[in-house]
């Protein structure tokens, strides 16, 4: 089949990129804009107790629905507040309110903190349907310019916080962390292919088309986003970059490393293509299979934020997919040695003296290998067990010096620290609530462990729902406000409503604690059923039912020591508190379904060489040899595009850059090049049972001692074996 596609996109390789451009045109003069949202809520099922306390409050208090801003006035040099600064945070509240800025619809001055240290103004602003609305965002802008204006030569100093400023900030931050992620990742792909390659033509081969194809996946994502009403979270334009460009290039590599080794062996350009495409057709399809299967188990999650990032990866590989085996293949097709310019290294066979000799000795002793590297993997998941997830994402998706972040720090030197984001207790009763009542649920409430303060009850018109602001005494995304919220106070608040009420406790730390039992359901199920299919994809390209199982145990030792890593480097040695809650599904998704990646291309290569007659031995020897050099460039190009997003600004985009690097580099340079080949060699022609893939039509002599290296690797290239 990849033969017959090889000659089709070679011998045409004008129409195919014609069809190519005929496509991009349609998707994207049909496609709608990608938009994302920040809101967490919108990511949780209807039937999670934080949304539906969420829905109440909406439906029983539009008017009182939480403050989208907070503008917090202290003292420029860390004094009480004095009855005059008070008087001008009031006049400053009134001129803002006689902006009549768009969006805004209260400004509400509160009373000094009790040790006058902060007063705050609370902002209401439009609730906001559509997550392309950019009106609370443009309103925050407004406030921060007309309140430098108001407290200029006052002695205050004033910002503004809350979610709305959260939001515009984090997504300020993402522009400028994509600009940066995005150059990164195209300077370090052209410097590794031009090092590896030394040709400016190949170096700018997956840029360009990569590139020209981005957009298309792009409108693709929007389309099924639209279709199927997935709510796109905003860190997936920053993946999806990475993603595209990363498995884009990986696949490019597979291609041409094939298509200079067929040159090599004698083919003329054409013929190298067509042959390049054959051999590496397979095994990338079926790589790429199972990343966009791993992609796809996410649609299995409870989690819209998960669900709607399965697809839009799946999709960006599919079409990297396709590029490679067809836009790619006709590029080069038409270009022929000519995309090695001004390079003249692609018509001499090295003598692979590094890899060969990496492979000699895993010939020899396949157990020292396998034992080496397992150990590696085991020892770095030993750490694993220390993961602390955190639910920071506001802080984690900034930095620490932009307006949102620094007055949250200067607004808890005066109050609670969960009023940044109150919970909400919300009573509902069939019939009127009494006085005495609500009086005596708030007292009950004001006693739990953990609980700074309750407010007064806001009721309904009718009576029957009231909804108690309950301040924490620790910040609203801490481990001890997550175990106050899913233990005690849901606990009581359940217990305490009076006789025929109900209560449900919502607000951001209840979402956050839904989010950690929904994430706990998608490890019970997602990761599970991803994990079978890629098996099944492995069991029918290789025709085997043992090589997927020790397969998917390498891979799964990958993952734990590449959690493991992280946690030892961010939690032990930066001592930070804790790791992005994510964090497990991203590095699962990424170095499951890349590290079987790696896995699959040296696999198949064992599988090929064991076919032309070499022993098991011989044939992961050979294996590394061939296959080490494109494992090495792929893992280092792939690994070096994640850890880019280091260099966003933000610990959020940090943690999942340096787990995915670490993740890949540990897939390509120890599963993939060491640990996998080397169980192959000790488990033989056992591997490939049921099927036949160890056997060749002339069986070679089993003893290893009898099998020459020189004779091997250091043949001219017309007489050595080029696959």
């Amino acid at each position: 089949m990849f033969a017959r596609l090889g000659r089709v996109v070679v011998h045409h390789p004008w129409k195919v990129i014609g069809l190519w451009v005929i496509a991009i045109v349609a998707v994207l003069s049909t496609a709608p804009a990608l938009t994302a949202t920040t809101d967490q809520s919108e990511f949780l099922p209807s039937h999670y107790e934080s949304i539906q306390a969420m829905k109440l409050q909406e439906q029983a208090f539009p008017q009182h629905a939480a403050p989208a801003a907070l503008i917090v006035a202290v003292r420029a040099d860390g004094a009480a507040l004095t009855e005059a600064d008070s008087a001008t945070v009031s006049a400053a509240a009134a001129a803002l309110t006689a902006q009549n800025i768009k969006g805004v619809t209260g400004i509400q001055v509160t009373p000094p903190s009790e040790n006058r240290l902060v007063q705050v103004i609370a902002v209401q602003m439009t609730k906001l349907t559509d997550a392309a609305d950019k009106t609370q965002g443009e309103a925050v802008k407004s406030l921060r310019e007309h309140l430098r204006e108001q407290v200029r030569d006052t002695g205050l100093k004033a910002g503004i916080t809350g979610t709305a400023a959260q939001t515009l900030d984090q997504t300020e931050q993402g522009e400028k962390g994509m600009a940066i992620i995005g150059i990164a990742t195209i300077v370090l792909i052209l410097v590794l292919l031009l090092i590896i390659f030394r040709s400016p033509v190949i170096a700018l081969l997956p840029v360009v088309t990569i590139g020209a194809i981005s957009s298309t996946v792009g409108g693709l994502i929007a389309m099924a986003a639209k279709a199927f009403d997935l709510e796109i979270d905003t860190s997936v334009n920053s993946i999806l970059l990475v993603v595209l460009f990363g498995v884009g290039t990986d696949y490019i590599l597979f291609l041409m490393f094939r298509y200079r080794e067929r040159l090599r062996a004698g083919d003329d350009p054409k013929t190298a293509m067509v042959n390049a495409v054959a051999k590496v057709g397979e095994a990338v399809t079926s790589a790429a299979a199972a990343v966009i299967i791993a992609f796809m188990a996410l649609t299995l999650s409870s989690l819209g934020m998960f669900r709607a990032l399965g697809p839009a990866l799946a999709i960006a590989v599919a079409v990297a997919l396709l590029a490679g085996l067809t836009l790619v293949p006709a590029i080069v097709s038409l270009l022929g040695t000519k995309v090695f310019w001004p390079s003249k290294a692609w018509q001499i066979e090295p003598k692979g003296a590094r890899f060969g000799a990496i492979g000699a000795a895993m010939g020899r002793r396949p157990g020292v290998f396998a034992v080496a590297s397992g150990g590696v993997l085991v020892a770095l998941g030993v750490f694993a067990v220390g993961f602390n997830p955190t639910f920071d994402l506001s802080s984690g998706s900034t930095t620490d010096a932009s307006e949102s972040v620094a007055f949250t720090t200067e607004l808890l030197e005066g109050m609670p620290a969960g009023a940044t984001q109150p919970s909400d207790v919300l009573l509902q009763s069939a019939a009127p609530l009494a006085e005495d009542q609500l009086a005596t649920y708030r007292t009950v409430l004001t006693q739990v462990d953990g609980v700074g303060q309750v407010g007064q009850a806001q009721l309904s018109a009718d009576r029957t729902i009231a909804n108690f602001q309950v301040t924490l005494a620790n910040a609203p995304e801490s481990d001890a406000a997550l175990d106050t919220v899913a233990g005690p106070l849901r606990e009581v608040a359940h217990q305490a409503a009076p006789a025929g009420a109900t209560a449900a406790v919502g607000g951001m730390t209840a979402v956050y604690v839904d989010f950690e039992d929904a994430m706990n359901h998608d490890y019970r199920i997602v990761f599970p059923v991803a994990a079978i299919l890629i098996m099944l994809v492995l069991a029918l390209l290789l025709r085997s039912l043992v090589a997927p199982w020790y397969l998917m145990a390498s891979v799964f030792l990958g993952f734990a020591a590449t959690l493991g890593a992280t946690v030892l480097v961010f939690q032990q040695i930066q001592g930070q508190h804790g790791l992005i809650f994510t964090l497990p599904v991203i590095m699962y998704l990424f170095v499951v379904a890349l590290g079987t990646d790696y896995n699959i291309l040296m696999v198949a290569r064992l599988r090929e060489e064991a076919r032309a007659g070499h022993t098991p031995r011989e044939a992961a020897a050979l294996a590394v040899r061939h296959t080490g050099p494109t494992v090495a460039a792929a893992g280092l190009i792939l690994a070096g595009t994640f850890a880019s997003m280091m260099l966003a600004g933000n610990s959020t985009l940090s943690q999942m850059g340096f787990a995915i690097s670490v993740g890949i580099a540990i897939a390509a340079f120890v599963m993939a090049l060491f640990f996998t080949p080397a169980v192959t060699a000790l488990l033989g022609r056992r591997a490939w049972w049921p099927g036949h893939g160890g056997d060749s039509d002339e069986e070679r002599s089993p003893r290893w001692a009898e099998y020459s290296y020189a004779e091997s690797y250091y043949t001219p290239p017309a007489q050595s074996r080029q696959g």
